[in-house]
């Protein structure tokens, strides 16, 4: 998930940004609402973090002008951050358009579990489980699993947990919120990296085949849409003896 973090303390923003990315989410910093404003025009995100007290345009009224229809994404959910705990700050910042308002100072597992039911109430989901086939990403947990067979290692409910890396984890989420629909390119490439790394095209294409190689032999594999992206589709899994 690409995230856009809108803070002008360097110091708070990089841990913040340290946080956010070692839960996997691919992380952009600015540290004004002008900056936001720019970023938000010319590239796609899935979230914002904002917070209040920015030099110039404040966070409430950049909430309320990225919410015009001319915005690329005025639909993006928004989290305010803020340290002024007036009731009338709160009214406003919602009134005018942010989907959820946390005070300073926060714990981040709090703000990472904000976040996820912001990006479940967007995508019309009601659970932090995302379900394709056998296949469970546990958004929570961070764990992908499927029925467990002998020798697997297993989670907590006696399914079959498939190690994957941070970033086909985070190629593998925007496929599965997707599905069955296919995934453009340049969306997972956006989900993969943030301004401040570097990858090319051709990475995708390495992290979709290290997600062939673990998924199909649980019946999951990623179909190739030439010119467009990939999709997950069932086929039929195979057995020990390389049959399916």
């Amino acid at each position: 998930m690409r995230l856009l973090l809108v803070e002008d303390d360097v110091m708070l923003a990089s841990g913040i940004k340290l946080g956010l990315s070692d839960a996997g989410y691919a992380v952009d910093w600015v540290g004004a609402a002008e900056r936001a404003c720019e970023a938000l025009e010319r590239e796609s995100f899935d979230i914002a973090v904002i917070d209040v007290g920015l030099p110039g345009m404040d966070g409430l009224e950049l909430t309320r002008q990225l919410r015009a229809p001319h915005m690329k994404n005025p639909a993006i959910p928004v989290l305010i951050l803020t340290a002024r705990d007036a009731l009338q700050d709160r009214v406003r910042g919602l009134d005018w358009g942010a989907d959820d308002y946390m005070l300073k100072p926060y714990e981040l597992p709090e703000l990472l579990a904000r976040l996820r039911a912001l990006l479940r109430r967007s995508q019309a989901a009601t659970t932090a489980v995302l379900s394709f086939g056998p296949l469970q990403l546990d958004t929570a947990r961070r764990c992908l699993s499927v029925e467990a067979t002998g020798g697997s290692r297993s989670s907590d409910d006696g399914r079959a947990v498939v190690e994957v890396g941070p970033r086909e984890w985070s190629v593998l989420e925007y496929l599965m919120i997707n599905a069955p629909k296919p995934a453009h390119k340049e969306k997972l490439l956006h989900a993969l990296t943030g301004w401040d790394r570097e990858i090319t095209p051709n990475a995708v294409e390495v992290y979709i085949s290290r997600l062939r190689t673990k998924l199909e032999p649980h019946g999951v594999t990623l179909r190739s849409i030439r010119g467009f992206g990939y999709r997950l589709e069932l086929r039929a899994p195979v057995t020990g003896d390389g049959v399916a």
